[in-house]
């Protein structure tokens, strides 16, 4: 090659290497039609890269349960997973050993009379592992009404404020919800609304071991124990499914000796988020049910065609196995003592700003990080007869202009009209970071003082902006 073309050869290379430079970005790439022609991989992965830079810092999210710090070892681990499929346990079997692995620690933790007779499995989150233990629920109580031939046409399920998986729960099932409402001074389900709530077609109970709306663990043993007398004077056996979504990987480490999971022999089935307070990547959770015949025969399938006989419980058919292998490590890594230590930090922190918050002074603390209460989050409300010349919403909306996600939301009825501010203290959510926080939210107060607004955003107008 002449030594000018050669030239001109590396002058095209460098070119080429500045990715901003190239003719794949010298105009907009597709949006909503399929690309006809191939384009560079490093051009598109920028592309692709730079609108990802848009959304929101996660580490900022305080709305969200879901964990956003890995080490670096998780990150390695899901890269060799990519290809795995939890589904083919003939093809991956090891992979399908750690899940197993996982199901007998999980029922360890919870106390299970006998972690061996135990069953269980991952699923995707923790919405699919309620939507299981319900179809348990309702399958197991169908074959009692038909063993004694009466009708089975009129299920329902008694729950206090559950998240929204369970309404989608009883509607693709024809389910009725008899939800508990919340009250001015009950805002969880106690022992005596449950029970005036129960009949002969309650397929079971589902206490929520740190309610959405207000992070408190709802009163399992003394649901259950209203349960046992209901079964003493009437005769209905009526079951209870924890969903744990978040408490279950928390009060066995930080309230061991609340009473909420298997050692109530009248819970049967316990749901928990992985990628929550498991700290696991998204998406990951898990169901486990106290013993093997708590477990239906109905939900369970046997599959031969991916190269083996197996058995399978989920509503996925084909799932990622790098979470479930992430799980295990986290197990390992941290055992009993290093999920009560990290825990225990985010209570503290979950603590001091709550007393912090509570001297800024328009906002009165509902729930403070209570470990025996509920989850590490606090969430506040406006101090009655206080018009501070704002509402929540329009101080969330100001402190997302500084990257924080703060949510304000109405509680569900009958308690609609009262918006609440809550902050998930999830590990990584430091000391430090709580005090960036803090200060944000004390300039924010400074502004609305000197910017009062003249119409504050109401539940039901912030209810029409979501929808």
């Amino acid at each position: 090659m002449p030594l000018h073309e050669k030239r001109l050869a590396e002058i095209r290379e460098m070119l080429d290497d500045d990715v901003y430079a190239s003719t794949d970005l010298s105009q907009s790439m597709p949006k909503y039609h399929f690309p006809g022609s191939e384009q560079a991989p490093k051009d598109v992965y920028s592309a692709v890269r730079d609108e990802l830079m848009l959304d929101g810092n996660s580490r900022q999210n305080l709305a969200t349960f879901c964990q956003t710090l890995a080490e670096p070892e998780l990150h390695e681990l899901m890269d060799l997973c990519m290809d795995k499929n939890m589904v083919d346990k003939d093809e991956y079997p090891q992979t399908a050993e750690i899940e197993s692995r996982c199901v007998h620690m999980l029922a360890d933790l919870w106390n299970s009379p006998s972690s061996e007779s135990t069953v269980g499995c991952s699923t995707v989150g923790s919405s699919e592992a309620a939507m299981l233990g319900g179809m348990a629920m309702k399958r197991a109580w169908e074959d009692k009404r038909k063993a004694t031939n009466q009708p089975y046409d009129k299920p329902n399920m008694v729950c206090g404020p559950v998240q929204v998986c369970w309404h989608k729960f009883a509607r693709y099932w024809d389910i009725e919800i008899r939800e508990i409402p919340m009250e001015k001074n009950r805002l969880i389900m106690t022992p005596e609304e449950v029970v005036k709530r129960c009949d002969e077609n309650t397929i079971g109970v589902v206490p929520t071991l740190g309610v959405t709306f207000t992070c408190q663990y709802e009163p399992v043993k003394a649901v259950s124990e209203a349960l046992d007398q209901l079964e003493k004077e009437k005769g209905l056996d009526i079951r209870i499914h924890v969903d744990g979504a978040s408490g279950g990987f928390l009060a066995p480490f930080c309230a061991p000796d609340l009473e909420w999971d298997f050692r109530l022999p009248r819970v049967k089935s316990i749901n928990t988020s992985g990628h929550k307070f498991g700290l696991s990547p998204l998406g990951v959770g898990w169901v486990i049910w106290r013993d093997v015949s708590d477990l239906p025969e109905e939900l369970i399938f046997w599959v031969n065609y991916l190269g083996g006989n197996m058995r399978d419980i989920g509503l996925n058919f084909s799932r990622p196995g790098g979470q479930i292998i992430c799980q295990y490590y986290n197990f390992l890594r941290l055992g009993r003592e290093g999920y009560r230590r990290i825990h225990t930090s985010c209570y503290d922190t979950a603590k001091y700003l709550s007393g912090e918050i509570a001297k800024l002074g328009p906002f009165e603390i509902m729930y403070d990080g209570e470990m025996s209460e509920g989850i590490p989050a606090l969430c506040w409300k406006m101090k009655e007869g206080v018009d501070p010349g704002f509402s929540l919403y329009d101080f969330a909306d100001r402190l997302r202009a500084r990257g924080w996600q703060v949510p304000a939301y109405a509680l569900p009825a009958n308690c609609s009209e009262l918006p609440i501010q809550r902050i998930l203290v999830r590990h990584g959510v430091s000391r430090d970071l709580g005090s960036l926080l803090l200060g944000d939210m004390k300039a924010a107060l400074e502004y609305f003082k000197n910017h009062p607004i003249a119409v504050p955003v109401t539940p039901a107008e912030a209810s029409g902006f979501h929808h």
